[in-house]
């Protein structure tokens, strides 16, 4: 995924009501931006610390760009723009770069499903039947370790998701977490039972009842991001 044009660089001032974010660019100019992410950004974020966002030229648009990059109190590059995941997931589906779900005949996104009225991020169709894909973008890292976690904050929807995910599998009907892993520097993934014990037991619970886990890495520049890898994931 390229960043054309290529990214703006800034440093935060700060961020609050959630999607907003003072910035000041290079050239001194005090913005406001968006900022498209509704988690706590945990430790990917810091007062004064470089951010690079998209400019955006339409006059119907309240705001005049989107916080796209952060680097991280612990110096790694982190993508903010969870909605970025989904793109990421797409396009390395098409080139083939996720092995594990190779070989689909058809790729549809944002199909209804489930039990709880849910939507996945991506239904795969294989002449063996299809494949429920739930994507996950991470950003939380900490120092001193290769070791990412999800999610930053309590998340009700995301263990939703698990349980929608676990009831497919139980019925035959392959099902994949997938963590999109919006950081650099990382090696493996790991749910983050500190800050939500009931979305760890619900991973846990999910892979019990046959959900794939799955997570890859991104390289990462302010010109372009793409998945690369695939991570370990540690249960």
């Amino acid at each position: 995924m390229q960043f054309e044009p290529a990214l703006e660089q800034g440093r935060l001032l700060k961020r609050y009501k959630r999607f907003l974010a003072d910035i000041q660019t290079a050239s001194g100019e005090l913005l406001t931006i968006h900022c498209p992410n509704t988690g706590s950004m945990f430790n990917c974020m810091q007062d004064g610390g470089v951010v690079w966002f998209s400019r955006n030229n339409d006059p119907k648009r309240k705001l005049p760009g989107t916080w796209e990059l952060s680097e991280t109190p612990q110096g790694r590059l982190a993508c903010v723009n969870t909605g970025r995941a989904n793109g990421l997931v797409e396009e390395a589906l098409r080139a083939g770069v996720i092995g594990e779900l190779a070989g689909f005949t058809d790729l549809r996104r944002e199909v209804p499903y489930g039990e709880e009225r849910s939507r996945i991020d991506f239904r795969l169709d294989y002449p063996s039947g299809p494949a429920f894909v739930e994507v996950k973008s991470v950003t939380l890292g900490f120092a001193d370790s290769n070791v990412a976690a999800f999610p930053d904050a309590v998340t009700s929807r995301g263990a939703k998701h698990l349980r929608e995910l676990a009831t497919l599998a139980r019925n035959g009907v392959r099902a994949v977490q997938l963590y999109c892993v919006n950081l650099s520097g990382i090696e493996a993934v790991r749910p983050a039972a500190e800050i939500d014990p009931a979305y760890a037991q619900g991973l846990r619970e999910a892979l019990a009842a046959g959900v794939e886990v799955l997570a890859y890495g991104v390289e990462i520049s302010p010109r372009q991001i793409r998945l690369v890898k695939r991570l370990e994931v540690c249960l």
